[in-house]
């Protein structure tokens, strides 16, 4: 299914109903009170959040919305219907910034409601304003017009843990293995476009498109996607064991996230060797020893995997699940 996780809309809250003259008729009376009614209030503009990153590709076709105007005031001082609220869906992760006033809406959790443009208030009809001195008002007021802005929706993946790694490293392939997720696989660069997602023992991992030495700065797929892993609660970091120099690869990456972000480069993050059926047992241990001896990292917790051999899925699934119930 396509994937958005950028939209710009312009909303707007529904206007306040008109408040109206209306008069209550008694029989041998020309006029018998006031008793016309305040017009309703306008619908707000309402965010909910929900689990569902795909969700966003509903709103994508159309650039407008607008909340239901209130209802005018009726007679026998009868109020106005309010305006039904304009609620939108949006996945967990998702920031709404007003472009015009720079606040910003986060949707951290499922069913996080929030309103982001209040409707306009009903006028009021002519019988707000009879008292002692003016017992027969002919004045109402007009509804007021709700708040009306242009919007910038964006969504930051939050995932538990992120698979990282330079294009090719082998993510959606262990993801997939993982998880039973559907991502598409090939032996070229940035066959992910869009990050993907499945869940292991109900821990939600994604697998980030590939990084390369300057995303940072816009280059490959750059900002675009580096943001989706802001929010990761672990990152882990593929090399792939047909890199000839692993610890190029590995610096790469961390020298992009911590130019980035300090944040993201602080995150928990397990080191990850994939396709080690490439390379006999004896050239693998020699690399990660290496790996290990320059990058400071104890062999011990960096892990090597292949994805033809179930033994280590089993051990580095474990391992995940470990490291995100400790966490």
């Amino acid at each position: 299914m396509p994937f958005i996780d950028e939209l710009h809309l312009h909303l707007a809250a529904g206007r306040g109903g008109d408040g109206v003259v209306r008069w209550l008729h008694l029989k041998g009376k020309d006029l018998s009170g006031a008793a016309g009614g305040n017009g309703g209030r306008g619908g707000d503009v309402v965010v909910t959040a929900i689990r569902d990153i795909t969700v966003l590709l509903r709103y994508n076709d159309q650039k407008s919305y607008e909340a239901e105007d209130g209802a005018p005031g009726g007679s026998q001082s009868k109020e106005g219907r309010d305006g039904k609220e304009l609620l939108f869906e949006f996945p967990v992760g998702t920031v709404i910034t007003n472009v015009q006033t720079g606040q910003r809406f986060e949707l951290l959790t499922e069913g996080q409601r929030e309103i982001i443009l209040q409707g306009g208030n009903g006028g009021y009809g002519n019988e707000h304003f009879k008292g002692s001195r003016n017992v027969t008002p002919r004045q109402s007021t007009k509804g007021k017009p709700g708040e009306e802005a242009d919007f910038e929706i964006e969504l930051q993946l939050v995932v538990d843990a992120g698979l990282i790694g330079l294009p090719n490293a082998g993510k959606s392939s262990v993801l997939n293995a993982l998880t039973g997720a559907h991502a598409k696989v090939g032996d070229y660069a940035f066959t992910t476009l869009n990050p993907n997602l499945g869940a292991l023992y109900g821990f939600v991992l994604a697998d980030i498109p590939g990084l390369i030495e300057g995303a940072a700065e816009g280059r490959g797929l750059g900002h675009t996607f580096l943001r989706h892993i802001k929010r990761t609660k672990t990152l882990i970091h593929c090399i792939s064991c047909e890199h000839e120099n692993p610890i190029e690869a590995f610096t790469t990456i961390r020298t992009e996230l911590s130019k980035y972000s300090n944040d993201l480069a602080e995150k928990p993050e397990l080191i990850l060797f994939t396709k080690r059926d490439l390379l006999d047992e004896k050239t693998l241990a020699l690399r990660v020893k290496d790996f290990a001896k320059a990058t400071k990292i104890p062999a011990k917790s960096i892990v090597t995997v292949s994805v033809y051999d179930d033994a280590s899925l089993k051990e580095l699934g474990d391992t995940i699940v470990k490291a995100l119930r400790k966490k």
